[in-house]
């Protein structure tokens, strides 16, 4: 049996990189999974290639309609939603000398906006059920920051700390919220290049700025899965200074460097 038999998700931004490996790790740990993106060829390519336990649905987060319509796919389709991946990000190189204010919003929208509706719209669909897990990805740049690109750090500080009320508030609808923070992955969102205004970028070279000297494998999205998997009620909301357990609440660990998780089960 996979650690995710039986569970209903659904992950954004799943067209590529991360969310689309997400979405294959979590069918092949027995979920079924509602895939949600703007890339409707691709997208519905990786759902095709999942099988049956798999649906595809263009999302764009930015959408309240759109967001409704993932989470009554997802209750149409499998009969329930469990898991929410808030996976949909972007970056834009937005320095604070010479920015400009339509790219710091576009990301703010998508980054932290399109986190916040998404949880607005599953939460009730979780609770009709009984429960579940909200996992919103943020980055290593939520904890320590980056130098020209003020709106993607600024949306994933958000993140994360929009993880922290939402666990509070959720935790008596028994709904777990959890943030990731992961390195650097090698993504075309990391390459950089085209439409999101970052120079080409080497992953190596980011790599070097990493303690262990090496990006994260978008293909082994294991810190996704965790907070899912069974005793799941001490893994809750990221934790620092206090010690906290029990439902809508974390486990606080030692502060992490960068490029690795602050979260670990009991």
């Amino acid at each position: 049996m996979g650690l995710l038999e039986g569970k209903v998700a659904i992950v954004s931004g799943a067209a590529r990189g991360q969310g689309a490996e997400e979405a294959r790790r979590f069918a092949a740990e027995g979920a079924s999974v509602v895939l949600g993106d703007v890339l409707d060829d691709p997208g519905a390519s990786v759902a095709a290639g999942i099988g049956e336990a798999a649906r595809y649905v263009r999302l764009d987060v930015t959408s309240e309609a759109d967001w409704d319509g993932a989470v009554a796919v997802a209750e149409a389709s499998f009969g329930r939603l469990d898991v929410l991946v808030n996976n949909a990000g972007t970056a834009r190189f937005t320095p604070i000398i010479g920015g400009r204010l339509e790219d710091y919003l576009a990301v703010v929208m998508v980054n932290q906006v399109g986190v916040y509706l998404g949880m607005r719209a599953a939460a009730p669909a979780m609770a009709r059920g009984g429960g579940g897990s909200i996992v919103n990805i943020s980055s290593v740049d939520g904890i320590v920051g980056m130098p020209a690109v003020s709106a993607y750090v600024a949306s994933k500080f958000a993140v994360r700390g929009m993880t922290k009320v939402a666990a509070l508030e959720l935790a008596s609808l028994g709904i777990r919220c959890n943030s990731v923070h992961p390195g650097y992955i090698d993504t075309v969102l990391l390459r950089g290049g085209g439409s999101s205004g970052f120079p080409e970028t080497d992953p190596r070279a980011l790599a070097g700025t990493v303690p262990a000297r090496r990006g994260a494998d978008r293909r082994n999205p294991g810190a996704v899965a965790g907070p899912m998997t069974p005793r799941p009620e001490v893994v809750s909301r990221s934790g620092r200074g206090r010690t906290r357990r029990g439902p809508g609440c974390a486990r606080r660990t030692r502060p992490a460097p960068a490029g690795t998780r602050s979260i670990r089960r009991a």
